[in-house]
C-alpha cells in the first residue's frame, strides 16, 4: 500500500513503512478484484484468516501504478484482539476496527445480527473526552449533553420490537441494538448505523445485493419510526474493566471483505 498523502503532511509517518513502528503499509494482500466503499471516506477492509491478521484503510483506491490510501492501520491475532488500533493507526477516528461493528450482508440475509454495531452521530462530544473501547475522537461538541465517541448505547429491553412499524432491516438492528447494543465509532451529518458495502458483489455479479434486501426503501427511510428516543446510554468506559474481546463477526473465506459504508 502507497500513501496518498491527502491531508499533506510535511513527513512519511513512520508507522507506514519501519518495522519498529508497525510497517502497516507493509505486505497488504490486497485481492485484484478488491474494492473499496462509495464514499469520501473509500474505506477497504482486507482480513487474511491465514494470518489471524486484520488491515483497514481510509480513502483507499486503486491507481495505474498500485493502490494508495491516506491512512489505516493493521491488527495482529484480530481474532482474540480488543478490536481497536494502537499508536493513532486505523480507518475510523475512535481507531476502532470498522469491520466488527459493521453489520454483513450475510447477517442480513440470514435474518439475524449477533454483535455491537457501529454507529456514526453528527456532533459527539469534543475529542478530549472519550469512553473505552475507543482510543481517540475526533469529537467537536462542548455540550454537556454530548456523546463521547466509544459509549456503548443500547436500546431499551423493554421496547417490544415487534409492534413497531419498522422495515425488516431496521426491525433486525433494534433487536440486536437491546441484545449486543451500539458503539459509537464515528462522526457523520447523519445518525448512521455501519454496514458492509455491496459494491465488491456487485463488481462480480452486476447487481448491488443491498437493493434487493432494502426492497426498494431509499437508504434514508429505512430507519423510519426507529426508536431513537428509547436509546440508553450506558456508563463511561462500559466493559472495560472486563477487557472482553471484540472479534471479528463471521469472517469470510479468502483474504477480503469489500469494505464498509455507511446506512443512514
Amino acid at each position: 500500500m502507497k500513501f496518498s498523502n491527502c491531508q499533506k503532511k510535511s513527513y512519511t509517518p513512520k508507522e507506514l513503512y519501519q518495522p519498529d513502528a508497525g510497517a502497516h503499509f507493509v505486505d497488504v494482500p490486497i485481492p485484484g478484484n478488491a474494492i473499496p466503499a462509495k464514499g469520501s471516506d473509500g474505506q477497504l477492509s482486507v482480513y487474511s484468516p491465514s494470518s489471524d491478521q486484520l488491515w483497514e484503510f481510509w480513502k483507499a483506491e486503486k491507481r495505474s501504478d498500485g493502490w494508495y490510501a491516506c491512512w489505516g492501520g493493521r491488527i495482529d491475532k484480530v481474532s482474540t484482539s480488543h478490536g481497536f488500533f494502537s499508536d493513532g493507526m486505523g480507518a475510523a477516528a475512535t481507531g476502532l476496527a470498522l469491520t466488527a461493528g459493521s453489520i454483513r450482508i450475510n447477517e442480513v440475509k440470514r435474518g439475524y445480527i449477533d454483535h455491537a454495531m457501529s454507529l456514526a452521530i453528527p456532533a459527539p462530544k469534543h475529542w478530549k473526552t472519550f469512553s473505552w473501547p475507543a482510543q481517540r475522537s475526533d469529537g467537536w461538541s462542548t455540550s454537556t449533553s454530548a456523546i463521547p465517541e466509544g459509549t456503548h448505547l443500547r436500546l431499551d429491553p423493554r421496547v417490544d420490537v415487534s409492534k413497531l412499524k419498522l422495515t425488516p432491516v431496521a426491525r433486525m438492528v433494534a433487536k440486536a441494538a437491546q441484545k449486543h447494543g451500539f458503539i459509537v465509532t464515528d462522526k457523520a451529518g447523519a445518525v448512521s448505523v455501519m454496514a458492509e458495502s455491496g459494491a465488491g458483489i456487485q463488481a462480480a455479479t452486476g447487481s448491488d445485493p443491498w437493493k434487493s434486501i432494502l426492497g426498494g426503501t431509499p437508504s434514508y427511510a429505512v430507519f423510519k419510526n426507529f426508536p431513537w428516543d428509547k436509546i440508553q446510554v450506558l456508563p463511561q468506559d462500559y466493559g472495560k474493566t472486563d477487557a472482553e474481546s471484540i472479534t471479528v463477526p463471521g469472517a469470510p473465506t479468502g483474504t477480503s471483505t469489500p469494505g464498509t459504508c455507511t446506512e443512514v
